[in-house]
């Protein structure tokens, strides 16, 4: 039962690392997998949950965001009583207020969770792929009496430097926080998954408004503070599935999972479904001169090339002689008579041109612009 638990989704985040994916659109919205945004996973995840109210915290270009959301009703979340709410920045007597930081952009929706009035938030990141049940989460934060919870998992120690980072005791009772180390301690890293008892994240998040020094921030500000104060902070050990999709190679890596049965992203799961909000569009075609193998390939499509190991969403055009490996073409691209590609990443509505070639010699994920075809027809076309 996770009624008393509200979940605040923080949706807000520029993505600068992903680079022109992120030009116009928030990086919570970026397609994913095949006919999925981001964002389709930590909602599934709440409505999978049990979750009855979610509040999705918007800033950067968040037109996209609050037209895909919509009601919640894919997500089952459009409730009389609860349900999904778009909280962006707005402006008060004093003037706008923008979101200075992930506490900031909490500490200025306590309205929202004071009317809400739960025993206990659930904090969560837009940009992340797994399938966690939350419900479990709590209750290991009540079993364990904690007044925080961390969700964390083991990565690489050499990845380590890209994480909030958790010392624990065997019981896991968070010892110390590094927050993105050049010299980690552990290699738990945290998800970004928080439980909060709702009366301590109240206190401290006032507390920490009033602070000039602070950058208002959960993994530089809060965590430390509660953990130096002595709260009772706990590390919740998550075993699935997770990827931080934050740069253009994490989201090729995070979309070629979806092609490897030993990953543990599998979303044939009955039990688990990830829910999205999609087009309605006819059945994609395969003529008599393509070859497809191994790959995603969503409604609308038409596949006259080659293919290999590649995710397609909807609505994409593959014309005869194009020959793609490991490749991501998102909602409406075409490619073009005879043009090849290797790992490459395709924005939404890019043409290729026909016999366009692109290989990284350093075996690199490359994301395609319409720059690097300008310049290629520049060069002739070679």
């Amino acid at each position: 039962m996770t009624s008393k638990m509200v979940a605040m989704l923080l949706a807000g985040g520029q993505g600068s690392r992903l680079k022109s994916l992120t030009y116009d659109v928030a990086k919570p919205a970026i397609p994913f997998g095949g006919k999925y945004r981001i964002i389709d996973f930590p909602l599934s995840n709440c409505t999978n949950s049990g979750i009855e109210t979610v509040g999705v915290l918007t800033q950067y270009e968040p037109h996209l965001l609050h037209a895909y959301i919509g009601l919640g009703t894919p997500w089952d979340l459009d409730r009389r009583h609860g349900g999904v709410t778009i909280l962006p920045p707005y402006a008060e007597i004093e003037g706008n207020k923008w979101y200075a930081g992930t506490a900031s952009a909490i500490y200025q929706n306590l309205k929202f969770l004071d009317a809400a009035d739960p025993d206990y938030v659930l904090i969560l990141s837009g940009d992340h792929i797994y399938k966690m049940d939350y419900d479990l989460m709590l209750d290991f934060h009540k079993e364990t009496q904690a007044e925080v919870t961390l969700s964390v998992l083991e990565v690489p120690w050499t990845d380590t430097h890209r994480f909030g980072v958790i010392n624990t005791d065997e019981q896991m009772n968070v010892l110390e926080f590094q927050e993105k180390p050049k010299q980690a301690k552990s290699n738990l890293a945290s998800m970004g998954v928080y439980i909060f008892n709702w009366r301590t994240l109240r206190e401290c998040l006032i507390e920490d408004s009033k602070k000039e020094e602070s950058s208002h921030d959960f993994g530089k500000d809060i965590l430390p503070v509660l953990l130096k104060n002595g709260s009772k902070m706990m590390a919740y050990p998550y075993k699935g599935y997770w990827k931080d999709v934050g740069t253009v190679e994490s989201l090729w890596e995070a979309n070629m999972d979806l092609l490897d049965s030993h990953s543990g992203l599998n979303l044939n799961d009955p039990a688990w479904r990830i829910y999205s909000s999609n087009v309605q569009m006819p059945p994609h075609i395969v003529t008599d001169t393509a070859l497809l193998q191994d790959s995603v390939v969503n409604e609308g499509c038409v596949i006259a090339g080659e293919i290999n190991r590649s995710i397609i969403f909807r609505d994409v055009k593959v014309q005869e002689g194009a020959v793609l490996s490991e490749c991501v073409l998102m909602n409406g691209t075409v490619i073009g008579k005879g043009a090849k590609l290797n790992k490459v990443i395709v924005p939404p509505n890019l043409n290729v041109p026909d016999h366009f070639e692109i290989s990284d010699q350093q075996d690199e994920v490359i994301l395609m612009t319409q720059e690097r075809i300008d310049e290629w027809k520049g060069s002739g076309g070679k």
